[in-house]
This record gives structure tokens, C-alpha cells and sequence, in this order.
């Protein structure tokens, strides 16, 4: 659903800025007609001759328009060329309206786009940066995983990294990976707090690797399952197992920021 919508957005303003450029063209065409009416000494009764013998199509339109506005009139060249000139203003004021209107239209889907899509890497790379440990599998045992996981075999590559895991037990990169696999792109934050529970249940971790996984447990239940509760009794559990730390601190400023310390 969302990829049709995004279809539709671009249809939608590449439309937009498809006829604007062509008013523009249009715009530069209809001011061109008015000085070749203007060098041939053209009035309204010449128009029709004016456009049998023009070969270019984009003034040819301009040459009905400008015939339309002088329907059922007889004017003299300089009145022709005042129409004429009048027409291209119209067409010009036509077209800045659109380009303004085009313009904010697309700055704000492309917002959009940032803030849907960019902006959520980049948090979450902010977020590897100040709670990862710095330890990384070695390539041969990650790369398998990573491999299903660019074909889209994402069950394969939940497989895989726990493979990698088994490999580097002391490592969190793996289960990260299928956390982060679970709750961003296969939309099952559920499962990503099965997975946290797993791991902090069947591994003794070192304490960075711990608060970052209790972190992530409590973003879960507040962040995808609306249960500020159950997220705010596992920040207390960080302040308790973490006393005296930054993890603590961060923890008390969480429950400050949800209203419930």
C-alpha cells in the first residue's frame, strides 16, 4: 500500500512539473509570436494566413489561443500584439503559481521521505554508535547471514546469525542484527522481545552488552507495544542492577521523560 502511494506522489509531481515547463515553454513562444506579429505588421484578420504557413506546432497553439481571445474582433497590429503579449503574461503568471506551489509540494514529500525512511537509519546508526561495545564477528561467520539477508530470505538469515552467534557467544552483533531484522523489517516487534528475552535468559553478559539489551526491551514494549508499564519496570531494573552508572542515569532520565519517576 505504501509503495502505491509513493507511486502516485511521484505521478503526481512529475505531472505538476511537466506542464509547468511546458507553460514556461509556452510562455517564451507566445512572447516570441508577439514580436513576429509585431515584424510582419499582422492584425486579427491575418491570423488564419499566420497560421497555415507557421511550421512549428508550439506556436501554432499559441496563434488558436491568441485567435480564441480575438474571436469575433477585428483589431489592428498593435492591438494584436497587445493580446498577444497579454496572453504570454497570463501564461507566465499561470506557470510561477505553479512552480511555487510545485516547489513546496516537493519539498514536503521529500521531507517525508527523509523523516519515513533516512531519518530512522541514521538514528539507529546514532544508536549502534553510543551503545555498541565495538566487537564485531569475524567476516566468515557473518557473512552468510548477510548474504540471505540481501536476497530477502529473511528466515534463513535469523538462521544464520544465530549461527554466528553460537560461534561468538560473547558477542551481541548477531543478535542485534536479528532483533533488528524482526522488529524493522518484518514488522513483529513481539518477536524481537522473545529474542531479547532469550538472550538476556540464557547468557551472562557484560554490562554494557546488558544495558543495551534491556534498552532496547523497554523501546519495544513503550515505542511498538504501548505497554509504558512493563517499559518503565524494566528501567528500573536497569537503575537497580546498574547502579552508579551512565546506564542508571540514562535509565532515571527515560522515566523522567515518560512521567513516571
Amino acid at each position: 500500500m505504501k509503495i502505491i502511494i509513493h507511486i502516485i506522489a511521484i505521478a503526481v509531481l512529475a505531472f505538476g512539473w511537466k506542464s509547468h515547463i511546458e507553460k514556461k515553454i509556452s510562455t517564451a513562444v507566445t512572447r516570441d509570436l508577439a514580436v513576429k506579429i509585431n515584424n510582419h505588421d499582422i492584425s486579427s484578420d491575418m491570423l488564419p494566413k499566420f497560421l497555415e504557413d507557421s511550421q512549428n506546432s508550439g506556436e501554432k497553439n499559441a496563434i488558436r489561443k491568441l485567435q480564441e481571445i480575438l474571436k469575433d474582433r477585428e483589431t489592428t497590429v498593435d492591438e494584436t500584439i497587445a493580446a498577444a503579449s497579454r496572453l504570454a503574461t497570463d501564461i507566465d503568471n499561470g506557470s510561477t503559481f505553479m512552480g511555487i506551489l510545485l516547489t513546496f509540494l516537493s519539498a514536503g514529500y521529500t521531507g517525508i521521505i527523509f523523516v519515513t525512511y533516512l531519518l530512522p537509519v541514521l538514528v539507529h546508526k546514532g544508536t549502534h554508535t553510543i551503545y555498541d561495545s565495538g566487537e564485531m564477528v569475524e567476516k566468515n561467520s557473518m557473512s552468510d547471514a548477510r548474504s540471505k539477508l540481501a536476497q530477502g530470505d529473511y528466515e534463513g538469515a535469523i538462521l544464520a546469525f544465530r549461527e554466528a552467534a553460537q560461534q561468538e557467544p560473547d558477542n551481541r552483533l548477531p543478535w542485534v542484527e536479528i532483533i533488528k531484522l524482526q522488529r524493522e523489517t518484518l514488522h513483529v516487534p513481539a518477536a524481537a522481545i522473545e529474542t531479547i528475552r532469550e538472550v538476556l535468559e540464557n547468557h551472562v553478559w557484560k554490562e554494557n552488552d546488558a544495558a543495551y539489551f534491556l534498552f532496547r526491551l523497554a523501546e519495544l514494549y513503550k515505542g511498538d507495544m504501548k505497554d509504558r508499564d512493563s517499559a518503565a519496570a524494566i528501567m528500573q531494573q536497569v537503575i537497580d542492577q546498574f547502579p552508579e552508572t551512565r546506564h542508571s542515569a540514562n535509565a532515571r532520565h527515560k522515566l523522567h521523560e515518560w512521567g513516571v519517576a
